[in-house]
């Protein structure tokens, strides 16, 4: 079947409806959670350890890609240093990426993608949209585009 072919749904979120749906997505992944955001703030990642240690209690594979401290703001990169200690002491396998990373999304069980503007680990206050993409197919096509099978 080709991709024009495939059926799969999908949908829009803004910075108000994003977290609600990735939470609920977030809870069903039975076995992998790859999020890509640069920038990890305190805030807004602490509302997710709890649902982090919920996945890996469960077993499931939490991965964080993320920017290097060493290329933020000193401010930021004593935010991000600190969070990401806190999410290793979890668990959660944190892979760093140089050279101005700037992607942000996410790929649970290979099934659910969600790409857009909005840092996952950081949003507060900007304006963003994220797109939620229900397909095995563009999933593992993006996992693969972007070589994780390397890394992960």
């Amino acid at each position: 079947m080709s991709l024009s072919q495939a059926l799969f749904s999908t949908s829009l979120y803004d910075e108000t409806t994003f977290y609600a749906q990735f939470r609920h997505d977030l809870l069903r992944s039975a076995s992998e959670v790859v999020i890509e955001s640069p920038f990890i703030a305190r805030e807004r990642a602490g509302t997710l350890y709890s649902i982090f240690e919920r996945l890996i209690h469960r077993g499931v594979r939490v991965y964080v890609v993320t920017r290097d401290p060493r290329e933020h703001s000193e401010t930021m990169e004593e935010q991000s240093e600190a969070e990401i200690r806190r999410f290793e002491a979890l668990g959660v396998q944190v892979l760093l990426c140089t050279g101005n990373h700037h992607r942000k999304l996410a790929i649970l069980d290979r099934q659910v993608l969600w790409e857009g503007s909005l840092n996952i680990l950081s949003q507060a206050k900007s304006r963003e949209i994220m797109r939620r993409i229900d397909s095995k197919e563009l999933a593992t096509e993006m996992f693969s585009f972007l070589k994780f099978e390397n890394f992960l």
